[in-house]
Order: C-alpha cells, then sequence, then structure tokens
C-alpha cells in the first residue's frame, strides 16, 4: 500500500533549505510500488516530479503535484572478467555510498567523482562529472519505467545520448520516465586520472602512494576546503554549466583575455571555466540580500538564511546578464528550476 503524504515540506529534500511544499508525496520502495503510482489514474492526472538527492534543484515556490521521491536501494554485483565488474545499483543509494563501496572493493573509475551530493538515479540524467571523469565513462546500462504505461525500459550507454551534463534523461525522455537502477562497469585494474585541477599536487604534498583510496581522500580534501557544506550553508554545489563556444569566439575571448583558462574539446569547440567569467565580473564573495556567491567558489549561489526562492532566482539571472554583457557568452544553470 502506498504512502502518500499530503501537504509534505521539502525542507530536508533539498539542499537549498527551501521549505516549500509538494501537495502530494511519495517515497516508493520497489518498483512494484513505483507501477502502483503509475497505474492510478488520479495520480496520473497530477503534474509530477521526480526528486532525487535534491542537491541539483530549485524548488520557485511549492508543489501543486506529486513529488515522487524512488528509495530503491541495494548494491550488487551482477558480473565480472579478469579485468572488469559489473555493479547495479538502486536509485535511491546515496552516490557517495556507492563511490566508497567501489573505493574501498578496489574497483577504479569512480574515485574522482567522490562527495557529489545526490543519489545513483540522477546521476545518468546530469551524466555528473568532476576532475577529468564524466559518469558517461563508466555507466554501462540504465534500467527504468516508462510513466505512460509503466512499460521497463534498458539503455546501453549510447542509447542514453551523453553529453555535457546533458543526457537523453534531460531532453527526449525528460518527464516521460523514471529511472530504478543503473549498471556501472568498472575497472579491477584501475587507471588514474589526477592531472585535473590541483588532484596531483594534493597527492604529492600528502600522500606517499598514488591509488584510487589516495585519490578519493585527496578529491574529499580538495572538494570541501573549496565548496562550502549544504548542511551547514545551503547550497546545490555548481549553478552554472561551464558554455562550450566555437574556437573562434574562444580565440576572441583569449585575445582580450590573455589568463582566461580555456579547455579545447574538439577542433571546432571549446569550454570556457564559467567561475572565471562570473569572478570577472566581480560577484565571487558577493551577497545580495539573503543569497549570495561563495567567497571560495564563484559556481557556488548559497542561501545565508532565510531566503527566499525568488531571490536565488532572481541572483542567478543577474550573473547570466553581467556575463552575457561583459564577455558574450551564455552561461546556464545546472540547477533545474522547478
Amino acid at each position: 500500500m502506498l504512502d502518500i503524504q499530503t501537504n509534505y515540506s521539502l525542507k530536508q529534500l533539498n539542499t537549498f533549505d527551501f521549505d516549500v511544499k509538494a501537495k502530494y508525496y511519495v517515497a516508493p520502495k520497489t518498483e512494484d510500488e513505483i507501477l502502483e503510482i503509475i497505474n492510478n489514474e488520479e495520480l496520473k492526472a497530477l503534474p509530477q516530479f521526480i526528486l532525487g538527492g535534491g542537491s541539483n534543484v530549485l524548488f520557485t515556490g511549492d508543489f501543486d503535484g506529486l513529488i515522487i521521491h524512488p528509495q530503491i536501494k541495494g548494491i550488487e554485483k551482477i558480473d565480472e572478467d579478469e579485468n572488469h565488474v559489473w555493479l547495479l545499483a538502486g536509485a535511491g543509494v546515496v552516490w557517495d555510498v556507492f563511490v566508497a563501496y567501489c573505493v574501498k572493493n578496489n574497483w577504479g573509475g569512480v574515485e574522482n567523482l567522490s562527495l557529489i551530493p545526490g543519489n545513483v538515479g540522477a546521476v545518468p540524467v546530469q551524466n555528473v562529472g568532476a576532475y577529468g571523469v564524466d559518469a558517461k565513462m563508466v555507466i554501462d546500462e540504465v534500467y527504468g519505467l516508462y510513466l505512460e504505461d509503466g512499460e521497463p525500459f534498458c539503455l546501453n550507454n549510447a542509447e542514453c545520448e551523453f553529453g555535457y551534463r546533458d543526457s537523453v534523461f534531460k531532453n527526449d525522455m525528460k518527464g516521460k520516465a523514471i529511472i530504478t537502477e543503473v549498471s556501472f562497469k568498472l575497472n579491477k585494474k584501475p587507471v588514474y586520472v589526477t592531472h585535473y585541477g590541483n588532484v596531483e599536487e594534493e597527492l604529492t604534498r600528502n600522500y606517499s602512494k598514488v591509488n584510487i583510496q589516495n585519490i578519493r581522500k585527496a578529491i574529499i580534501t580538495i572538494r570541501e576546503r573549496k565548496l562550502p557544506d549544504p548542511a551547514k550553508l545551503p547550497n546545490a554545489g555548481s549553478f552554472f554549466k561551464n558554455p562550450v563556444v566555437t574556437l573562434g569566439k574562444a580565440e576572441e575571448l583569449k585575445s582580450k583575455y590573455e589568463n582566461m583558462p580555456l579547455f579545447p574539446v574538439n577542433k571546432k569547440e571549446a569550454k570556457l571555466a564559467a567561475a572565471w567569467l562570473i569572478e570577472q565580473c566581480g560577484w565571487k564573495g558577493k551577497k545580495v540580500g539573503n543569497v549570495g556567491v561563495h567567497q571560495n567558489q564563484a559556481l557556488v549561489l548559497v542561501n545565508y538564511g532565510g531566503a527566499e526562492a525568488s531571490e536565488l532566482k532572481q541572483l542567478s539571472a543577474d550573473i547570466q546578464k553581467s556575463v552575457k554583457e561583459k564577455f558574450g557568452v551564455d552561461i546556464e544553470p545546472e540547477v533545474n528550476f522547478v
């Protein structure tokens, strides 16, 4: 029997700590419970939003519909060969719990994604990434159900159409499916990625040996130093995506701003550092009312306490406008507005 809550507070379920409410809320623990929701005509008629760990969402007000908060748990080894192991994880598993489990067993591939908030089910949606690694590098298959008829689906890596913080789940399948489980292909002989950011520097300074356990420790140290803890200062991590522009545009900007970070994507495009662009516009460390931009990381917008969602929405719009005016570049939110 489904336990459907009414007028349910989402304050503890979004890392911005906004005290918004859902008209209806349900936290299914199994596929059968999800099918109950899908087959219920009254629930089906409501606006619906699938909530993961609440770390990549900005509720702009109360939600006049049904929040579905999948709680399917479990991590299971489903296959292995000489070089790889395949794990199946439930959508409701906390992502960093999954990472810690892999690292403990010396299965490589996700250690660079340590301490990223959220649940497993949201990982393929966002194609989360950090320190030179994207989730698409380790995701094998994504399983779920179509909301229209409850039919199951299984998409392989290519079918997920992964892009930079993007996937088919944010495009053609947006609002049409719910992810229940994800399978990952991990390396028994880990390949270390340490060249990004100051990971190598952190390892050299504090660890005598390079392995995935120490890479995880180093990245946790770096993230804790640079990023505020949402439990202490409400935030959703990186608020904006790094913009991708044509090489022509990138070269034009580089000629004006010699110290501008630039990362080639392919023969036609380059990626800019959104944090650098925002900082150059004077936003880093700036407080506006009850919200602001974190003093150590310009990509992080924070709620200093008592803020309304409208304040954060306005701040993000003002930042976008100033970057556009100064550099002629559009920066898009990584956070989902609901």
